[in-house]
Order: C-alpha cells, then structure tokens, then sequence
C-alpha cells in the first residue's frame, strides 16, 4: 500500500475516505487481493496511530492523499474512547485528561449542541457518556471563564497589553478571548 500509495500510506497516518478499499480495487485491480485487502485494510484502521490521527481530528483522505472529507463525530469519538482506554493504564490521570480535551475539541469541531451531538453518537457504554459529559463541562467552564474576562476588560477601560499586565495573563490569551 505504501509503495502505490504513499501520500496516504506514509510515515503520517491519515484517516481513510469511506471507500478506500473499493477506490484501491479499481485503480489496480491485478495487484491487490480482495481479502489480503481488506485485511491489511482492517490492521491499519485499528493501529493505534490510525485511530490518534482520527482522534486528533484530521480530514478524511483519499488515495492521492488529499483531504476530502471531515471525520464524523461518531467516529472521531470512537477513535479518541479507543485510545485512551489503550493507554488509560500508563499516567490514567493524564490519559484521561488528553481524552477529555480531545472530546470537548471534537464537540467543539461537531458544531452541535448536546442533544444533537448525543443523538449522533448514539453510545450507551458509560465510560464513553462519562468523558462526554466531562467534555461537555470542561466547555461550559471556559466559555464561562472566557465571559468573565471580557465583562472584566470592559469595565477596566484598559488597553488589551494592560488588562493582560493587570492580571498577569498572557496578552495573546486575553486577545484570543476578547476575539470569540
């Protein structure tokens, strides 16, 4: 795969366009074996660093290696519960830190409210709707946080530089904030 497809098959692992293995079997036809395929398909969709890389919200690819699609919510959930309970057992604390941030990034990405985005995912197993619903905190907290500092800024009368100086936060942070 690598050698006829090295955009896609590289050192970089991308996520794969829903269809990549038909897309495979009728660009060459002679060279692929339908089940060796679709084994092959198989190991490297549940490799750890395929499913990282879906996590992480990269676009779908297709065969020349060019995004064609975004990830759908489902999966990208999928792919982000999968690797953390991989490494849950080194540092759980962190693991579940970078699965909760993961999930509010993949929320954030959906552009859907709660309901909508728990109709899509359509999950019962309670780990998953845990860091869900931890994701879904984690978001209320910042906007929260990003409110009170705007409300805080206005009232200051300051510069962004000297609101920022004035709390000793980062100037590029306050500036992030005030832009949302």
């Amino acid at each position: 795969l690598a050698t006829h497809f090295p955009a896609l098959f590289g050192a970089r692992f991308r996520p794969l366009k829903v269809g990549t293995y038909d897309d495979i079997l009728a660009r060459h036809p002679q060279v692929f074996e339908a089940e060796a395929l679709k084994a092959a398909l198989g190991e490297h969709a549940r490799s750890t660093r395929y499913l990282e890389a879906v996590a992480n919200g990269d676009a779908r690819h297709d065969l020349d290696g060019q995004p064609v699609e975004p990830v759908a919510p489902e999966h990208r959930l999928h792919a982000i519960v999968a690797v953390y309970r991989r490494r849950q057992a080194r540092a759980p604390e962190a693991q579940r830190q970078w699965a909760v941030d993961r999930v509010a990034a993949a929320i954030t990405a959906s552009g859907l409210e709660r309901v909508d985005y728990l109709e899509r995912i359509r999950t019962q197993d309670p780990q998953t709707l845990a860091l869900v619903d931890e994701a879904f905190e984690a978001l209320r907290e910042r906007t929260a946080k990003r409110e009170a500092l705007r409300r805080a800024y206005a009232a200051s009368g300051k510069s962004p530089a000297e609101f920022a100086a004035m709390y000793g936060l980062d100037e590029k942070t306050v500036k992030s904030a005030l832009a949302d």
